[in-house]
């Protein structure tokens, strides 16, 4: 998983995509950047979340992640991360627990996603979230990836096992789309 992760952010980097408009948390500021410009660039860190912040998050949340989500917010910090059509939540440095819980609780209506027992984590396109779904029984809250279409807001349709599978998945169909 963290060999994607880092291909993936480091293909950022290296196209210069890696750039936002606004504030930049100063611990992934790039140092060259124009303080008159509104387009900041940014480079991926080593992620500080920690075990106890990520018991904190499952509380605040009511429900326990999969530990191999876990695994990954525990890889690097970043802005933007995308594989094929898959966009995952920001995860800056010091506000990465205040972006999960404005995308679970403050993107859509929550009585629509986290309500249902489905929590969101990254977005689908333009037009969706994709979802693990809490209520599907699983071993080690290994929950099954589910997407929800916010023009049909009350079905979840089954996208992939877990998440590890997603992300193998997803390397392959942005792998094909580059070609």
């Amino acid at each position: 998983m963290e060999e994607i992760i880092n291909k993936y952010l480091n293909e950022i980097v290296s196209l210069k995509i890696n750039a936002k408009p606004g504030e930049v948390e100063p611990e992934m500021l790039n140092d060259n950047n124009d303080n008159s410009q509104e387009w900041k660039s940014w480079y991926p860190i080593p992620s500080t979340v920690t075990d106890s912040e990520l018991v904190d998050l499952e509380k605040e949340l009511g429900h326990k992640l999969p530990l191999s989500y876990k695994k990954f917010l525990k890889i690097k910090h970043f802005y933007e991360l995308y594989l094929s059509e898959c966009s995952f939540c920001s995860h800056p440095v010091r506000t990465w627990r205040a972006k999960i819980m404005e995308m679970v609780f403050d993107g859509y209506p929550s009585e629509d996603i986290i309500e249902t027992g489905r929590i969101p984590f990254a977005s689908w396109s333009d037009w969706g979230l994709l979802c693990f779904d809490t209520t599907s029984e699983c071993q080690n809250n290994d929950y099954p990836i589910v997407r929800w279409d916010h023009e049909i807001y009350d079905q979840f349709e089954f996208m992939y096992s877990n998440f590890e599978e997603m992300l193998v998945e997803l390397v392959h169909e942005h792998e094909e789309q580059k070609e």
